[in-house]
């Protein structure tokens, strides 16, 4: 388990608005981020090149965008594939979340970067694991309000709440910047992604989520949002900074 130094925490507080079942429910946005790099097998050439023809030719990705592959047919050519599923089971498993992958949603992404963002407006009854499958191209995802930043290898395992914001940005660089991404760079992440219940209770307690932390506001809602210190906010796509909507 990764935690920044209490020097580095942010002391301002996020709360998920989310559907549980027909009604809104309300949790705080956890600042636990779970991180390992697993032993796992390089994507097979033809596949990585597959997947390269598909990202030039048909999402044709702008720097900052995450958009899905078609998992079905990357599995044709990925002999691998249960071998990394199952690395991702069993190091999840020594996390204290045993047997959950294969009832929850997967899905094959790639990115070119990815500006600040979170994912508590869609997702916020989730969490997100991901697999980090291409090799180190000098990226880094941050975790701005959590104080972590950590470097994308093949093999990164992360866990994370999906109203926490977060970022993959040049190392060394202090926020997103879209030059770093030119378009004659190899700099595309491919990355297998699960969501996670968050009223799981194994879920909900390594990433020590509190619901209910807000029902008065909660009751008052018919969509999923996340608030900074109970007030609408946006995030700055390209610092991670918090500006106030009022």
């Amino acid at each position: 388990m990764n935690r920044p130094p209490p020097s580095h925490r942010v002391r301002d507080r996020l709360t998920s608005y989310f559907w549980s079942g027909e009604s809104i429910r309300s949790r705080s946005v956890s600042d636990v981020v779970l991180s390992g790099t697993l032993d796992v097998p390089a994507l097979p050439m033809r596949l990585a090149a597959d997947c390269e023809r598909e990202i030039a030719t048909h999402l044709a990705l702008a720097p900052g965008d995450v958009e899905a592959l078609s998992l079905a047919r990357a599995r044709v050519r990925w002999p691998d594939y249960r071998q990394c599923v199952q690395a991702m089971s069993d190091w999840m498993g020594a996390q204290g979340l045993p047997e959950l992958l294969g009832s929850c949603d997967v899905a094959l992404m790639a990115c070119r970067g990815a500006k600040y963002h979170h994912d508590g407006a869609q997702y916020g009854g989730a969490a997100f694991c991901n697999l980090f499958l291409s090799e180190d191209k000098g990226l880094d995802l941050h975790f701005p309000s959590a104080g972590l930043r950590m470097p994308l290898t093949r093999g990164t395992a992360v866990m994370f709440d999906t109203g926490q914001p977060h970022a993959v940005i040049r190392r060394g660089s202090s926020g997103f910047d879209a030059a770093d991404f030119a378009s004659d760079e190899d700099c595309s992440l491919l990355f297998l992604t699960w969501e996670l219940p968050i009223e799981d209770a194994h879920v909900a307690r390594a990433l020590q989520v509190v619901f209910d932390v807000d029902p008065s506001t909660s009751s008052q809602l018919d969509e999923e949002q996340v608030r900074l210190d109970g007030v609408q906010a946006t995030l700055c796509p390209d610092s991670g900074s918090w500006h106030s909507d009022g």
